[in-house]
């Protein structure tokens, strides 16, 4: 590709960027669990390292540390159970929550992943030239949004120009 219109747009395309290079290893990674026959989604292994330090856990409690939507844990958490890899049990105190654990397939399967999984943070670091210095700029990133949306700060941007 000679014409890169996302790159030549630098910090305007961020998101879209990022989301660009996150698919591109979602795809490498979705294309190595097919050829070697592991039935998993890449999107699943952060629900997979929670459920194994954390044990048995609720939706949220997915969600929250992971930063995602309470829906889309619910989708994968769905797809997961679907594939035979997580337990849903009614919580005991509260017979409407539902707590989500690893089943005797996943946790069987584990080491074959952790091997995987090993196997692609060393790609990773290899890729990132182990200059881990990006994660500080994300990290920045990531704390600055919490303080106030982007969706705050474009706004007050917009109002400013009108």
């Amino acid at each position: 590709m000679d014409f890169d219109f996302i790159k030549e747009l630098g910090y305007k395309a961020l998101d879209s960027r990022l989301k660009r290079i996150s698919d591109r290893m979602s795809h490498d990674v979705r294309k190595f669990y097919k050829e070697f026959g592991v039935d998993v989604e890449p999107n699943w292994y952060l629900v997979f390292m929670l459920l194994q330090k954390r044990g048995e856990i609720s939706i949220t409690d997915i969600a929250e540390p992971l930063g995602y939507s309470h829906p889309s844990v619910v989708v994968i958490v769905k797809k997961m159970t679907e594939k035979g890899y997580l337990m849903i049990t009614k919580d005991k105190t509260d017979k409407r929550k539902q707590m989500i654990s690893l089943s005797p397939k996943a946790i069987e399967m584990l080491p074959q992943l952790e091997k995987i999984w090993d196997s692609c943070e060393k790609a990773i670091l290899k890729l990132l030239t182990e200059d881990l210095s990006v994660f500080s700029y994300l990290d920045a990133i990531d704390q600055e949004l919490k303080n106030e949306s982007f969706h705050h700060r474009f706004k007050n941007e917009y109002l400013k120009s009108i």
